[in-house]
């Protein structure tokens, strides 16, 4: 595997949470339970929907890709997480370049995806008279098909980059797990290009599409300023706050750990941030969209009803 990757490096060494036995247990029993609400709440959000025709809509096509997305996050980083805690902080050269690929794959489709839901929401407000042409069944499924795409080849440019970097002295990663900030340090090849690649996603990914949702979400509170009803005022702000709370935590954390290390900020502040982009955001997810929408709170009762 060395000769091939080009790397005499066979394992890396994270960094560990505590050595104190007290403080693993509670970190442990933290990640556990995170991993459980994420996997049962993700979980429970794409059986609810499937099964429910009334949310067959772009919005909930949309948030069922989410929530297969955080399944596939939290899985690639918190087993992990939890053996690492109990046992040595290692990670093998494979492991790390697997949760570097998936990584990367889910931060890119997760930033696009919130673009697409942004959109989505601007011409449920903004167009309603040409919103079901706008948002058609084909067009959603073009989006996420375009998504996906974009955010495979973003991951796979990165990893192949990734793999040809020469590791052949320090493999300590000062971080709790592998991600690409973190580990170019390491290389003891040229890592000018693999920085620009950084520099060029993060523009794109990051500062693009905030920006985009930014503008849009502007457009969309313009239009529900100007609603009469009381009633439709507050049923439009619900929809568009849960979007706007999830898109603003996400994006808080991606900004610490990718955005602001290429201005000079040290990347040990934002070593808490991406735990939380990669483990508590799945957690959370589910709960701010069913909580603070009816009409995923009445599907899911009427399940747990039934089951």
């Amino acid at each position: 595997m060395a000769s091939n990757n080009h790397s005499s490096v066979s394992e890396f060494i994270l960094q560990s949470f505590s050595e104190n036995p007290q403080v693993k247990i509670l970190i442990f029993s933290l990640f556990l339970v995170l991993f459980i609400v994420a996997l049962t709440g993700n979980s429970l959000i794409i059986t609810v929907i499937s099964l429910n025709p009334g949310l067959h809509t772009p919005m909930y096509f949309f948030l069922i890709n989410l929530a297969m997305l955080d399944i596939l996050s939290t899985c690639t980083v918190v087993p992990k997480l939890l053996q690492n805690i109990i046992s040595k902080n290692t990670i093998s050269y494979g492991g790390c370049i697997a949760q570097i690929y998936f990584l990367t794959l889910c931060l890119g489709f997760e930033l696009l995806l919130f673009t697409a839901m942004a959109y989505d929401q601007y011409a449920a407000i903004c167009q309603p008279l040409h919103y079901s042409t706008i948002m058609s069944k084909a067009a959603c499924c073009l989006v996420a098909s375009a998504v996906w795409a974009i955010s495979g080849t973003n991951a796979t440019i990165h990893t192949i980059l990734t793999v040809h970097l020469s590791f052949c002295g320090p493999n300590v990663i000062d971080h709790f797990f592998c991600e690409i900030p973190p580990l170019l340090p390491l290389s003891c090849s040229s890592i000018d290009v693999n920085n620009a690649m950084v520099l060029v996603r993060d523009m794109f990914f990051g500062i693009f599409n905030f920006i985009f949702i930014l503008v849009s979400d502007g457009f969309i509170i313009s239009i529900i300023l100007k609603i009469q009803t009381k009633e439709g005022k507050k049923r439009a702000f619900s929809t568009c706050s849960s979007h706007l709370i999830v898109v603003t935590m996400y994006y808080c954390s991606i900004i610490y750990i990718y955005i602001l290390p290429a201005f000079g900020q040290p990347l040990k502040k934002g070593k808490v941030a991406s735990v939380f982009y990669a483990t508590v955001s799945p957690a959370l997810n589910p709960l701010i969209y069913s909580l603070r929408n009816k009409d995923v709170k009445v599907a899911l009762k009427k399940f747990i009803s039934i089951s």
